[in-house]
């Protein structure tokens, strides 16, 4: 049996990424980041006036968090807290999906994180202060922290450090967990530029930092920033991350593709595959007990069929301003799919 259980491992792990399951939701309103909450079987995804909550196993509708919004959503799965990064941030029970209370802060929030190790929530801000920390139990201000440059993702090592990219300085800073100072800064050292995506593998202590340009994953030392390497991925990254139980990061992009990143050793790293995505699915989130990778994406819906005998009159062409206002209009804030894209083995 242990044979055959092993061989069965083996051969999971040698079939390529897919899209396994998807869902289509009619709705207004942008979207940013989508966040998994692991625990409570829960997908969050701000859109619009509201975050929109789906069944993480099925992707069947569960609810709204309603006069909300935002640009993400970090959840403390001890105290049921979810927190919507906007001004103010909205503090909501997970389980109801009613809101606790409004938190004002300073700068305009965009993305958000939830430091398990001290149960506090990391909500950035490209403005000053670039990050205000709040206490998950209660929602109240921890104190805020200066990085010198616009943060976009983050990650935490659960020992005492976080880790963010600064996307406007071509960095990523370490930030003492409990002191909430900056305590150094690593230069990606001209090998990518803009990162918008951040992955972790914390038992190796390495960075996966996802960049706009080039459209690169610097590969680098999170204990002195050394850069272990680089390696090619798809344009317009706004998201990434680490599975541990794979040992492979990966970076979701904007042109519909989403790059599986190989740890084959602390020293050995290869672009493992490129999955096809859907256009503009530039935001991903991790499903750890599935080892699934959940992304998000609008997309405009179909015209409507014209009836039956109905007088038509001859259609003139869109001019490039129109159809891209159009595009505009689907996929940032108009009448529009919401796309729920799974990928997996």
């Amino acid at each position: 049996m242990l044979a055959a259980t092993g061989l069965t491992q083996s051969a999971s792990a040698d079939e390529p990424y897919k899209i396994l399951n998807s869902s289509q939701t009619m709705g207004t309103g942008r979207i940013d980041y989508v966040y998994a909450d692991n625990d409570g079987r829960r997908i969050y995804v701000p859109r619009g006036n509201q975050v929109l909550v789906f069944d993480l196993d099925t992707l069947k509708s569960v609810g709204a968090v309603t006069n909300s919004g935002g640009h993400g959503v970090a959840v403390d799965p001890k105290t049921h807290h979810g927190f919507s990064s906007m001004n103010p941030v909205t503090m909501f029970d997970t389980t109801t999906l009613e809101a606790i209370k409004s938190i004002k802060v300073e700068g305009r929030p965009d993305g958000i994180l939830f430091e398990p190790a001290t149960e506090r929530v990391y909500v950035f801000s490209h403005e000053a202060p670039n990050v205000t920390v709040l206490d998950a139990k209660d929602g109240s201000i921890a104190g805020t922290i200066d990085l010198g440059g616009a943060p976009e993702q983050a990650a935490s090592d659960e020992k005492g450090h976080v880790y963010v990219d600064l996307e406007d300085q071509d960095q990523i800073a370490v930030v003492d967990a409990n002191t909430l100072k900056a305590t150094a800064h690593y230069s990606l050292g001209g090998k990518g530029g803009g990162p918008g995506g951040l992955g972790l593998d914390a038992k190796n202590h390495i960075l996966f930092a996802m960049c706009h340009d080039p459209a690169t994953c610097v590969i680098l030392s999170a204990e002195d920033g050394k850069i272990l390497a680089t390696l090619p991925i798809g344009k317009g990254t706004d998201s990434g991350g680490f599975n541990p139980s794979t040992m492979e990061a990966f970076s979701s992009q904007g042109d519909g593709t989403l790059t599986i990143i190989k740890e084959n050793s602390p020293n050995s790293f290869e672009v493992e595959q490129t999955v096809q995505t859907k256009s503009r699915a530039k935001t991903c989130t991790l499903d750890a007990k599935n080892n699934r990778i959940v992304l998000i994406t609008t997309e405009a819906a179909p015209a409507p069929a014209v009836a039956a005998g109905a007088a038509t009159t001859p259609a003139t062409p869109p001019s490039n301003a129109e159809q891209g206002g159009a595009r505009r209009r689907g996929g940032r804030g108009g009448p529009a799919f919401l796309d729920i894209l799974v990928v997996g083995r």
